[in-house]
């Protein structure tokens, strides 16, 4: 979540975002000069807006968009909805500001979506679990509120198998939560308790939530 910014925004955000990904991937496949001249002015333009609405060095943001070196997709994050027997969701209050989350994170190389919600929540929360069902796969696109980039949200439905719950340094609190009794979540992290809440409490395996 960008602090600060005005939801009025939220369409130069998705803008920038799609410019920067045609002058990137452009940049990574063309070999024509007069081309990598054009992606390379695209990408500047792309990287001083950033700077300008961000209020940050624009050398530092080139140098963070150009350690993408594949071409630019979206990020992959996967995240647990894990219910105690009263249908209480377990939320991290992340130390960023932007709200209370699932115990989530990104896919790292080399591993599935379903490794990687059981080594985030591990991190996060200290607890073992095991995926049981997918809840749906999600997708937040940039803006004011969301942040710079477009994000796949896997959710997958948890129950706890084991471990101890602890802060991770990720967080500021770690608890569960009625989902009614929430009002600061993480963006689109509402969504995601909710649908998995439906899935907890139906007695049938429901389908999977795409969108």
């Amino acid at each position: 979540m960008i602090s600060g910014q005005d939801e009025s925004q939220v369409d130069i955000f998705a803008l920038l975002d799609e410019l920067r990904a045609i002058a990137q991937n452009g940049l990574l496949y063309t070999s024509d000069p007069f081309d990598r001249e054009r992606y390379g002015r695209l990408m500047k333009l792309a990287t001083q807006t950033y700077a300008e609405l961000l209020d940050a060095p624009e050398a530092s943001i080139k140098a963070q968009l150009l350690r993408e070196l594949a071409p630019i997709t979206p990020k992959v994050g996967a995240d647990a909805a894990i219910f105690n027997d009263q249908g209480e969701i377990l939320l991290m209050k992340r130390f960023d500001g932007s709200g209370w989350c699932l115990p989530c994170g990104f896919v790292e190389q080399n591993e599935t979506s379903s490794e990687a919600v059981i080594r985030e929540t591990r991190e996060e929360t200290g607890l073992e679990v095991k995926v049981k069902q997918l809840v749906g796969v999600f997708t937040r696109k940039p803006s004011a509120h969301n942040g710079l980039q477009t994000t796949i949200g896997i959710v997958y439905l948890c129950e706890v198998i084991g471990g101890e719950m602890r802060l991770s340094h990720e967080g500021s609190d770690l608890r569960n939560w009625r989902i009614e009794d929430m009002q600061d979540w993480h963006p689109s992290h509402e969504k995601y308790a909710r649908a998995a809440y439906a899935m907890w409490g139906s007695a049938e395996v429901l389908p999977a939530v795409f969108e």
